[in-house]
């Protein structure tokens, strides 16, 4: 009988072509050493509801490394309220060319993030930053990320606003949010995420001049 850890990479495996994504050996590797510590840190943490080990492979890891095809080389990404780290830790672990920048408010939290980015390298490529986003500076970058913000619906305008001008928002939700988002960002690109009924990536552009709130 497999473990979880290998009933984990078994599933990265077999379902990284429905999300167009290639996993080299190492990146695997690297990607189980994130699953065991996020699973050691959650029970008091709480970063992600308790699932299956496969669940966490294909709802977790494979749906944020969906972003890693709207990356170009050498993209900066901001990644708001980071949590778990879903979606940029993934991204960074799989690709080496990237930074980000990981906003997240919870003190506990963050200390998790940093020890989850030991395995970047370089170190530099990856910073955390402790505040809710609305209380800092959006730092430069091409390309913002939110997968998992509380109140989402709500502080969406205010995200939208913050982002940097010109920059590319790849942010996750379901239909509830789609009208939203599509009035604050047309024309956004609306994706629907494999193995799953109502989950949607959505991609769109802040323009340079400010977002319409109204």
């Amino acid at each position: 009988m497999p473990t979880p850890v290998e009933e984990f990479s078994q599933a990265l495996t077999a379902h990284a072509v429905e999300f167009a994504v290639e996993l080299h050996d190492e990146a695997v590797e690297r990607l189980k050493v994130y699953y065991v510590l996020l699973s050691k840190w959650n029970e008091r943490l709480h970063l992600v509801a308790p699932c299956a080990p496969k669940e966490f492979a294909i709802r977790h890891v494979l749906e944020s490394l969906l972003l890693l095809k709207h990356l170009p080389a050498g993209a900066r990404v901001i990644d708001v309220g980071s949590g778990a780290g879903l979606p940029i830790i993934p991204c960074l672990l799989v690709r080496d060319d990237l930074q980000a920048a990981l906003i997240e408010s919870s003190q506990k939290k963050a200390v998790f993030l940093r020890e989850a980015l030991r395995q970047v390298r370089p170190s530099n490529r990856a910073a955390v930053v402790v505040a809710r986003f609305e209380d800092t500076l959006a730092p430069e970058a091409g390309y913002l990320t939110c997968r998992a913000l509380d109140r989402f619906g709500s502080l969406l305008p205010k995200l939208v606003a913050w982002a940097p001008p010109g920059s590319t928002l790849l942010l996750y939700g379901g239909p509830a949010l789609r009208k939203q988002i599509e009035h604050l960002l047309p024309p956004a690109m609306v994706e629907r995420i494999p193995q799953s009924d109502n989950r949607l990536l959505f991609v769109a552009r802040r323009t340079i001049s400010p977002p319409n709130r109204s």
